[in-house]
């Protein structure tokens, strides 16, 4: 069995502990051929960010020249060494971890980040310097820049997460996030003194993060930055390829059948990134990926949950960061995204913190946490949609919370009854009582907006919280769309499958018509279930058990389709 380095982001413990190693080591060499010598390169967490700056750290340093061939001998940059390998002093940063509880806090927090990072590198490189903690970070980047100039060496800055606690603090204090980065600022006083190292000691940088939510009001300080995080030529430098997933499995001895089964449940779960509008590659969320089959492989069965609770905190930061938008239709906004359509947007490239998030700034925020993603171009304008299963839960969960808070509807903890009533008995009483205490809690107000889509996405959030089941939201089957397809996650012979027509009748069309406009419907999606039930995909289903469910304002008519 071999060694997944879930979680583990120094390089030289993966090779020095034989942990499997994606080879990421061909950007190395794209990296210095760009003509640009301050690269900026973002994306959502958890894409092996800080795996990679590791990476660049060993190959650079001086102080690992000795080590070169151990380190790099089975990957392709030690085959293709560069010419400024092992040649810099190696000034590292990362950013992440700092208490944003207050201005106090966030500027101490900075100030330490920098200052261990400082004397640790004046240590390394025997430069006989003793940094003061309680001074300001740009008096001990100056301080230190200054040491190697007299020593004639370069240097080669790497900021990881150089955004994080900007991001904290953007999605509940604004104002003390404008006052760290304004003009008298001490994180835009810490890039000044970066920026004037340039024309001395600095030779390159390499800054890594999430958004690009500091950029603007740093750019008169630090305008020497190129962002290529949409440069197609690089889309695949973080995260996994599904080829370099399936090379994974390999090495852990998976069968071709056995790959078969789990790479369509990881892909719809994982993958789904695309980062430039002319890539032809999407792009697997390396961290879930790995989390995924490590589980695996240990329990040899699927991840009871298929994000892990480390990574899903991560992405608990979605509701901070829709409430930077006030705009009137940023529900409608979520609600298309959660129904899986496109939104057409171009894509900020430098957020404005001094002013109120526009529409743009906000899909594209969604766009640079991972929230949303490319997956192609209208007119030359980005089409973003949401890239996988796991985001989608997460946009599902919001919008249920948003949606039982307008209901105001007390937590329900009747789901494991629901779990079980549908995968033992095959029945969707409860679920339906459920939905029905939704609409009928909702204001006449929302029933202006109702549609068929609305009713089905609500109860397919309602479902995503059913620990039995996937939930399939207008899967595909040979050019057909049910409406909710659940699928139990194991045990598929003794389980029921769950299949589901929603049909929505407006409130003066029932008025009018009665009965009759609901027989109408209901014979519709018996139709079409039927029709789904022609598919080879169901024919040999034995446990499975459809429904139609016809809406009309706050009831529902239920009726099953037989055979």
């Amino acid at each position: 069995m071999i060694k997944l380095p879930y979680g583990i982001s120094n390089y030289e413990s993966i090779v020095e502990n034989e942990y499997i190693y994606v080879d990421k080591t061909k950007y190395i060499e794209k990296l210095e051929q760009l003509s640009d010598r301050c690269i900026m390169f973002l994306r959502p967490r958890k894409f092996g960010k800080t795996l990679f700056t590791s990476v660049l750290e060993h190959y650079y340093d001086i102080k690992d020249k000795e080590n070169f061939d151990k380190l790099f001998n089975n990957t392709y940059i030690g085959k293709n060494p560069t010419k400024l390998k092992n040649s810099y002093y190696i000034l590292r940063f990362n950013f992440s971890g700092i208490d944003t509880e207050n201005v106090e806090s966030t500027i101490r927090g900075f100030k330490s980040k920098t200052a261990i990072a400082i004397q640790s590198f004046a240590n390394k490189y025997n430069l006989d310097l003793e940094i003061d903690f309680q001074k300001d970070a740009e008096i001990n980047l100056d301080l230190v820049l200054k040491r190697v100039n007299e020593v004639g060496k370069k240097v080669y800055v790497i900021i990881d997460e150089y955004d994080h606690f900007a991001n904290e603090l953007l999605g509940f204090d604004t104002s003390t996030f404008r006052d760290l980065i304004s003009k008298n600022g001490k994180v835009r006083k810490f890039y000044e003194i970066l920026k004037e190292g340039t024309e001395t000691v600095i030779d390159r940088i390499f800054i890594t993060g999430v958004a690009p939510v500091t950029l603007d009001s740093l750019t008169s300080g630090f305008n020497i930055g190129t962002d290529i995080s949409q440069d197609m030529r690089f889309n695949e430098m973080m995260g996994f390829t599904e080829n370099e997933v399936k090379w994974i499995m390999e090495q852990e001895k998976m069968d071709e059948r056995l790959q078969e089964e789990l790479l369509p449940i990881i892909r719809e779960n994982y993958d789904g990134y695309k980062f430039a509008k002319k890539a032809t590659e999407n792009i697997y969320n390396s961290n879930m990926t790995l989390y995924f089959i490590k589980e695996y492989v240990q329990f040899k069965e699927l991840p009871e949950k298929l994000i892990d609770v480390n990574i899903a905190s991560d992405y608990s930061k979605l509701e901070k960061m829709i409430n930077l938008y006030s705009g009137k239709d940023k529900e409608e906004i979520i609600q298309k995204t959660v129904s899986g359509e496109k939104i057409e947007s171009e894509i900020t490239q430098k957020f404005n913190p001094a002013v109120e998030f526009t529409k743009q700034d906000f899909i594209s925020i969604l766009y640079y946490l991972g929230y949303l993603t490319i997956k192609g171009e209208s007119l030359g304008e980005p089409e973003l949609v949401i890239p996988n299963k796991v985001m989608r839960s997460l946009y599902a969960q919001y919008f249920l919370k948003v949606t039982k808070e307008r209901a105001q509807i007390e937590e329900s903890n009747n789901m494991s009854e629901i779990n079980k009533e549908m995968a033992l008995e095959g029945k969707i009483e409860k679920a339906k009582e459920l939905l029905e205490k939704y609409l009928r809690n909702l204001s006449n107000r929302d029933y202006m907006n109702f549609s068929e889509k609305y009713v089905k996405l609500i109860f397919y959030c309602l479902s995503m919280n059913l620990s039995i089941y996937f939930v399939k939201s207008e899967m595909e089957i040979e050019g057909e769309y049910p409406d909710i397809v659940l699928i139990p996650k194991q045990d598929k012979d003794k389980l029921y499958e769950i299949m589901i027509e929603f049909k929505y009748i407006k409130k003066e069309d029932y008025e009018k018509r009665g009965e009759e406009i609901i027989k109408e419907k209901q014979k519709e999606a018996k139709d079409q279930i039927k029709r789904y039930c022609q598919k080879e995909e169901f024919k040999k289903e034995k446990l499975l058990r459809k429904y139609s469910i016809i809406a009309v304002k706050d009831k529902l008519y239920v009726e099953e389709v037989l055979d």
